[in-house]
């Protein structure tokens, strides 16, 4: 790991810990073992950290999505929409913190990082309500496209949000792999009946899928 990386890691660890506000500069070059003026040196300053932090998250997030929307013309909407939410939640349970840390900035309606989340959230929107509206085609569903979207959404960030509830509920923790792969499974059935099921074809290529 390279002293860019460390301090990333170090700051997303503290960020979690203390907050955005409660976290200095001095204390994020402790964790990391590095001088103060390295971080000014590749951020700048605490806010240019945590940019590169949000960066460092939606950039991988959102190719996921944008990847299996440019497959919408060659394979099934069904599978491309269950493929890119698998991605996504091997992503975050793999990089727990930084997910964490994440959708509890998202929550937060600061100047900080409102205008950076907000391009983000939105191509997030766009791509999933692209896959949604052509994994429904002439289905009909009581539920609203956006409706779909916030739910998937709220889905997507709760065990970050409520880790406590969830290891309550599931006796598990999101940062295991048993935990993907059993709330992605979750997941996936809630909208194969939601939008219309092709769920033997659509769990057949899925398994093949590495994470």
């Amino acid at each position: 790991m390279n002293t860019q990386e460390s301090i990333i890691e170090a700051a997303i660890a503290l960020f979690n810990l203390k907050g955005y506000q409660g976290t200095s500069i001095r204390d994020i070059a402790r964790r990391a073992n590095v001088n103060p003026a390295n971080i000014a040196y590749y951020f700048k300053n605490k806010q240019g950290l945590l940019e590169e932090c949000l960066i460092y998250f939606f950039e991988p997030y959102l190719s996921f999505l944008e990847q299996e929307t440019e497959k919408l013309e060659n394979d099934s909407a069904q599978l491309c929409l269950i493929r890119s939410i698998k991605k996504v939640m091997y992503f975050q349970s793999k990089h727990y913190q930084l997910a964490r840390f994440v959708w509890r900035e998202v929550t937060i309606d600061s100047q900080t990082s409102r205008e950076m989340i907000s391009l983000y959230l939105m191509k997030e929107q766009y791509f999933f309500t692209t896959m949604i509206q052509s994994a429904l085609k002439e289905n009909k569903t009581p539920v609203s496209i956006s409706m779909i979207v916030i739910q998937l959404k709220g889905m997507l960030m709760m065990p970050y949000l409520n880790n406590l509830y969830v290891r309550e509920v599931w006796g598990m923790i999101p940062q295991e792999p048993y935990f993907a792969e059993k709330y992605f499974n979750s997941i996936k059935n809630w909208l194969l009946v939601l939008i219309g099921s092709e769920e033997e074809s659509v769990s057949s290529n899925i398994k093949k899928l590495p994470v």
